[in-house]
């Protein structure tokens, strides 16, 4: 039972077990979560508040953004929501952004004063999740990751004190938040570096015939192509009508250059197979997906399979990878393009891995009774296991796995040690553990 002198501390912002507001406040855009304490944040000094008295009674901390990560679904711990930190302000093109942001309300704020930030596919993820994580966006080629334009941040740590960060300030825990996860305390403010946007080239190429020549099509064509081009092949199964089955290649040009971005494709099209699709000038909010929420009475079915940071998408690779699909009726398989502004980034410059990759690949099968057996689920894990044993890394961002071994597959083992040494500087008890944790050195 958590002393109710957190309660007293709090105030109306600490939610327990049999309060009246306790249902809605333990059920996120993934999930049900069963908590010992849930703290609604609305200041930083609420979250210094909740941090030291969480930490006092012994309790694990995580952190509720976005609320997309299944790490909410952990019984136990105290969650500190900070939804409501949510504020964006604009200086030139210095962009700071509350911890509890969303990146459709960012991304909506900026197109109106003619600026971007490569942030993800889905406008309701969290800021602070996907930032942390590294974040593979719809313009990775063209800007890198989330966490590549990031320059600032605000950290309450476990001690309760609230830190300013930067390259200058503290350089390696600065290091450590680009990838490094919500190992290090909670941010309460990022400060992003914002690049000039007035609309992006996008739209779809529907795929009417094998996988191979594709994505061979698409291998052959990314490391000559403008940076400003990246491409997500994506095949799906029947689901639901906001995923429509099939394979398609969704285009996304940083620029409002269209004869450009046509032309950059213009051999993709002359595949045979390759199909245009409304392709077209879009404002960059309006081609991010809205995913939607969990639904207790449909609870998505198992996920069996991973993904993974390729450094080559050589003719091995694809066949593994259009096999996996074809071999599972209810699978699916996504790869984007890296390259451009992602490997320029030196490895040693961030946490995030495998700044050699030129493809992020995921493929899994869906675990829905009656399609997949106990046979089925161990050839399926071999058949991936047998595909991220080609990878030089794996994203935390897309597992939803809460299994802590995870970690030891997304950080090399230099990368890992040097995260654990910052570990020891700003979380030594380990505190902020529900993640995909860095224990202390």
């Amino acid at each position: 039972m958590v002393n109710d002198d957190i309660s007293a501390a709090l105030g109306g912002s600490a939610i327990r077990p049999g309060d009246p507001d306790w249902d809605a406040a333990r059920r996120f855009h993934s999930g049900i979560g069963d908590p010992a304490l849930i703290v609604r944040a609305s200041s930083v000094e609420d979250v210094r508040s909740a941090v030291a008295l969480a930490a006092r009674e012994g309790l694990e901390i995580m952190v509720r953004g976005g609320g997309h990560s299944a790490w909410g679904t952990l019984p136990g711990g105290a969650t500190i929501d900070i939804a409501a930190l949510d504020d964006v302000t604009l200086d030139g093109t210095r962009v700071r952004v509350g911890g509890g942001a969303r990146w459709g309300d960012v991304a909506r704020l900026l197109a109106s004063r003619g600026l971007g930030l490569s942030s993800g596919d889905t406008a309701s993820v969290g800021v602070g999740g996907l930032t942390l994580g590294g974040g593979i966006g719809l313009m990775v080629r063209a800007w890198g990751l989330a966490c590549d334009q990031l320059v600032g941040a605000q950290v309450v740590t476990a001690a309760g004190d609230v830190v300013e960060v930067d390259d200058v300030a503290q350089p390696e825990l600065m290091w450590a938040l680009r990838g490094g996860g919500g190992n290090f305390g909670v941010v309460t403010r990022f400060d992003f570096e914002a690049h000039p946007l007035t609309a992006v080239v996008a739209g779809e190429l529907g795929i009417e015939s094998d996988a191979r020549p594709v994505l061979r099509a698409m291998r052959d064509l990314l490391p000559h192509a403008p940076r400003e081009l990246t491409l997500t092949y994506m095949d799906v199964p029947p689901m639901d009508p906001s995923a429509p089955a099939g394979a398609s290649i969704a285009v996304v040009w940083a620029g409002d250059d269209e004869n450009a971005a046509r032309a950059a494709i213009a051999p993709l099209l002359a595949t045979p197979g390759v199909v245009p699709r409304d392709l077209g000038l879009r404002a960059y909010p309006d081609i991010l997906l809205d995913g939607p929420e969990f639904d207790p009475d449909a609870p998505m079915p198992g996920f069996v399979g991973g993904n993974t940071l390729l450094p080559r998408l050589d003719d091995d690779a694809i066949e593994r990878l259009a096999a996996f699909r074809e071999a599972n009726a209810a699978s699916v398989l996504l790869l984007r393009s890296l390259g451009g502004a992602y490997g320029d980034v030196p490895q040693d410059a961030s946490a995030f891995p495998a700044r050699e990759a030129t493809w992020f690949a995921m493929a899994g099968a869906f675990d829905v009774p009656g399609l997949l057996d106990a046979a089925g689920r161990a050839r399926a894990l071999d058949d991936w296991h047998a595909i991220e044993a080609r990878g030089a890394g794996v994203y935390g961002n897309f597992t939803t796995s809460t299994d802590q071994s995870w970690v030891e597959r997304m950080y090399a083992p230099p990368t890992l040690a040097r995260l654990a040494e910052v570990k020891r500087t700003w979380d030594p008890g380990n505190v902020f553990s529900r993640n995909h944790n860095v224990r202390p050195a």
